[in-house]
């Protein structure tokens, strides 16, 4: 009753504050406080001889995140979306008041996988080709944060830092030993040996199979990283793996001896040398001149024909795949399905590219969203860029694609169906609770969940199974223009990298969202004449202020930073997954879950 006490007090309180604002600043403050983001710097009044200045800490995503002033509000952050990103960086490529850029590292990459990763450094390499320079400085670089500070003609690193270049690793968690010693059941049906998202329930480790697949993985991932790491500091690749087998976490010296970093400075110095770039005068008191990527992009992407009548429609699957409508970081079946409709009914609208991030999700609901994609395609040219990850499900819609797109290091494939099949029977029994049922048929309760299901019943349930992997092998097979011989000996649930996924057939292309774009607008046959509009449309910023204004809520303040922090928070990110169980069948299209590269 406390609590309940708290939270009414909590929420009274926002309510007051709320009409507070309103009666001291009225309907004009309001709207003068609405619009102050708008008069950020929005990229044309940039001072010349700056220096780009990119957060490496900066949030980057496939789709719109909150805008500025939501930001502020919720102390979050900055967020920009990965396209914002890069037209920023080829616009500061040609932009005469751009000196530079300098990558600053500030807090580690958390969010974006290798494959979004791999975008951005191959923006900076293409910048680097119009002779300016590219500087990056850090105190602790991190693995994917050296991966792309590694593209810089200097790299920096503080005298109390250090370089973390030990490989890659994935620790998927497994639930077996703790769901059996709380008494909960699992039952699971499912096709393809290496169909491992139902291990965490099952195992208390990974089987073989899966055990192989993500190692294939990994050294694919990995192997790209050499790679690109090698070609960039003139580093032999085996001396880079020697650095990963026996260092693994380089102290500054440590770090220069191995030409991993250039300068050993402190930020001062750093601060000296970006000064004298821009032409400063060197007082203690004076930065050098600079304009940060997010203010850059504000200015980027909305002067680029947006009045035209072709147009190129991007549509974001960016989340798991749910059934019904979803929630906003969710790819909703219904949802998707009616947004493919619209697009399919403006007439503005020449072509669109599905730019997939899904580790897939329902059956049912994927099916519902390649429906109309296929229905999409017969009036209209629907490209697929694949992300991070696009597997299961998420391969399932690309399916509807004239043509498939990925990076290197995109996780893909992973084609394989399964279910889980929970009871409580014996968590309830050990606390007393029992049950007994009165049925007119032997499977009228198929569907409970406080008792294991029969052989026959679990039968029931492997033959949806059987037929859904049917039907999903059926539909590679004919979009891929591959025997479903084929389709089967690379399907079995497995998980490939982008370009294992290129050599088998499953895509058609290694490239980013900028190379899908441009192929769109050449199939299309648009030439110069068009413009980009993104979909799902988003809330405006000033929508979402008065939404979290009228809101009370306590935020999470612990650092993020902090390695047991970390471990919780993907605990919970890990048992979130739960909500997304939503098929009407329960049946699924997904990958292990949450298959961290790190």
């Amino acid at each position: 009753m406390g609590q309940f006490t708290k939270q009414i007090f909590a929420s009274c309180l926002g309510s007051l504050a709320a009409l507070f604002l309103l009666l001291i600043l009225g309907t004009g403050g309001i709207l003068a406080l609405l619009f102050a983001g708008s008069g950020q710097n929005n990229g044309s009044s940039v001072d010349n001889k700056s220096m780009l200045v990119f957060d490496l800490s900066t949030t980057i995503q496939d789709t719109e995140p909150a805008s500025s002033l939501a930001q502020a509000f919720q102390n979050n952050n900055t967020s920009l979306t990965l396209r914002q990103v890069l037209q920023s960086i080829a616009k500061a490529k040609e932009d005469s008041r751009i000196s530079g850029i300098f990558l600053y590292g500030k807090g580690g990459i958390d969010e974006s996988g290798y494959a979004i990763l791999s975008e951005i450094r191959q923006a900076l390499a293409d910048f680097k080709k119009s002779g300016k320079k590219i500087l990056a400085y850090d105190v602790e670089w991190s693995e994917k944060e050296y991966y792309l500070g590694s593209i810089a003609d200097q790299i920096m690193i503080n005298p109390m830092g250090t370089v973390e270049f030990n490989g890659l690793s994935v620790a998927p968690l497994f639930y077996a030993g703790a769901l059996d010693r709380f008494g909960v059941g699992v039952q699971v049906v499912r096709v393809g040996d290496f169909k491992s998202a139902v291990e965490p329930y099952t195992r208390q480790n990974m089987s073989p199979e899966n055990r192989q697949q993500i190692r294939t993985l990994l050294d694919s991932v990995w192997g790209d990283f050499l790679t690109q790491v090698s070609s960039s500091r003139q580093i032999d690749r085996d001396q880079l793996q020697g650095i990963a087998d026996n260092q693994g976490i380089l102290k500054p010296q440590a770090a220069k001896q191995a030409r991993l970093v250039d300068k050993i400075a402190y930020f001062d110095e750093v601060l000296a040398q970006l000064k004298e770039i821009t032409g400063e005068p060197k007082q203690e008191d004076q930065s050098f001149r600079q304009i940060s990527l997010d203010s850059y992009a504000n200015g980027v992407l909305t002067s680029v024909n947006e009045n035209n009548t072709n147009k190129i429609a991007v549509l974001y699957a960016d989340g798991t795949i749910v059934d019904g409508a979803g929630e906003a970081n969710e790819v909703g079946g219904d949802r998707y399905a009616r947004e493919l409709r619209q697009l399919r009914d403006n007439d503005e609208i020449k072509a669109v590219i599905l730019r997939i991030n899904s580790p897939g999700g329902s059956a049912t609901a994927s099916e519902v969203i390649l429906r109309e994609i296929n229905r999409l395609s017969e009036k209209k040219p629907v490209i697929v860029s694949m992300g991070d990850v696009a597997a299961s499900g998420g391969y399932w819609i690309s399916t509807g694609g004239k043509r498939i797109f990925a990076d290197k290091s995109t996780i893909t494939g992973s084609i394989g169906v399964f279910g889980i099949l929970f009871n409580l029977q014996k968590i309830g029994n050990n606390n007393g609770l029992t049950w007994d049922s009165v049925k007119t048929g032997q499977l009228a309760d198929l569907g409970t969940n406080v008792r294991p299901k029969t052989e026959k019943e679990l039968q029931i349930y492997q033959n949806f199974v059987n037929e859904i992997y049917s039907l999903f092998i059926n539909k590679v097979s004919k979009s891929r223009n591959l025997p479903e011989s084929k389709v089967r000996e690379i399907a079995q649930g497995r998980v490939w990298s982008g370009q294992d996924a290129l050599k088998i057939g499953l895509v058609d292309e290694i490239g980013g969202l900028e190379e899908a774009i441009q192929y769109t607008v050449k199939i299309a046959k648009l030439e110069n004449n068009w413009s980009l509009e993104e979909y799902p449309n988003r809330k405006t910023w000033e929508e979402k202020f008065l939404n979290r204004l009228f809101r009370t809520e306590i935020s999470d303040f612990t650092p993020a930073s902090a390695q047991l922090t970390q471990d919780v928070l993907k605990l919970k990110d890990e048992l979130i997954i739960f909500k997304s169980f939503n098929d009407p069948k329960g049946i699924y299209t997904r990958l292990p879950f949450y298959l961290r590269i790190e």
